[in-house]
């Protein structure tokens, strides 16, 4: 029974690996915009089913807090993801979770200016540790590359991916919404809905076909990615809290190359092995050392 509490976590960011992969198999068969609208179609559609009554009971409070779902829907269904399934066409599926397992560090940045937090001898530190890590990897383990040919499309985006999901974390605990957990999320996926529908309308049409190709893709991340993932994550904080789940995020790039080798036969280079164990490294620092950078000046200062 110890280990059932573990496997929340493990699952949720497994099923995050596999919607990574998703990701890169839908580059070129489908719109960015599209996938998302469809997705967010099939994930709201699934959530009415057991939040839907409890959201209408609970309406008033969804208008006082229209705006606040609708920012936050936006960043982490909308933009996020649109943003994600756009790199997948020029950057590789595990670069893509190496960028994604930055969010925690880049939550923590996000944190000081937003929230007034402390800066941390691990957040310099780490952030340090994982910019080298990150320059590492995108450069194919040659960072002189870089200026001269600069960073590839995919990754850059990626990174901008990485600073939406974690503002969208910074602001919803400064926020803190005053509804239960899935109708919460169930509220931001119907106003993204909403947001994403213009989007939609402006795809051409041959990249918002439905076909056999394309459908099983929505139905993995409308419905596992979208649905199941939450519910695996959502426990996992409840029985671990949060601070112990974040550290799963590490397993992301590890689980997105794993399967990547097997569906897309994307080869895992030394420099992923290399620069992706540095990103996480700076991670975990940055979650483990957390000494102000005030104290360690006045400790300097006295001596």
């Amino acid at each position: 029974m110890r280990i059932v509490p573990y496997l929340y976590p493990t699952l949720a960011i497994l099923l995050w690996a596999g919607n990574v992969v998703v990701s890169r198999l839908s580059a070129h068969m489908i719109g960015p915009q599209a996938i998302t609208f469809y997705r967010l179609v099939l994930a709201t559609s699934l959530m009415t089913l057991f939040v839907g009554l409890p959201a209408w009971r609970n309406r008033l409070a969804f208008r006082r807090q229209l705006a606040e779902l609708a920012v936050l829907g936006f960043l982490a269904m909308c933009l996020f993801q649109s943003l994600s399934y756009l790199a997948a066409e020029t950057t590789s599926a595990t670069n893509m979770a190496v960028f994604t397992a930055l969010v925690p560090l880049l939550t923590v940045l996000l944190s000081v200016p937003l929230l007034g937090d402390t800066p941390t001898t691990g957040l310099l530190g780490g952030g340090l540790l994982s910019l080298g890590g990150l320059i590492y990897l995108v450069s194919g383990g040659h960072p002189l590359i870089l200026a001269h040919g600069g960073i590839h499309a995919g990754d850059l985006l990626m990174l901008i991916a990485a600073l939406v999901y974690a503002l969208y974390g910074v602001l919803l605990k400064r926020w803190r919404p005053k509804l239960p957990g899935w109708q919460s999320t169930y509220g931001q996926a119907l106003c993204a809905l909403a947001i994403m529908f213009p989007a939609f309308l402006a795809t051409p049409p041959e990249l918002r076909q439905l076909d056999a190709r394309t459908l099983p893709l929505i139905a993995y991340a409308g419905g596992l990615a979208s649905v199941l993932l939450p519910f695996f994550w959502i426990r996992g904080v409840e029985q671990l809290g949060p601070g112990r789940c974040a550290i799963f995020m590490n397993l992301l790039p590890v689980f997105t190359a794993a399967i990547a080798i097997v569906v897309l036969g994307e080869p895992v280079h030394q420099f992923h092995v290399i620069g992706g164990v540095i990103v996480l490294a700076g991670v975990a620092c940055a979650q483990r050392f957390r000494q102000p950078l005030s104290r360690v000046s006045d400790l300097a200062a006295a001596q």
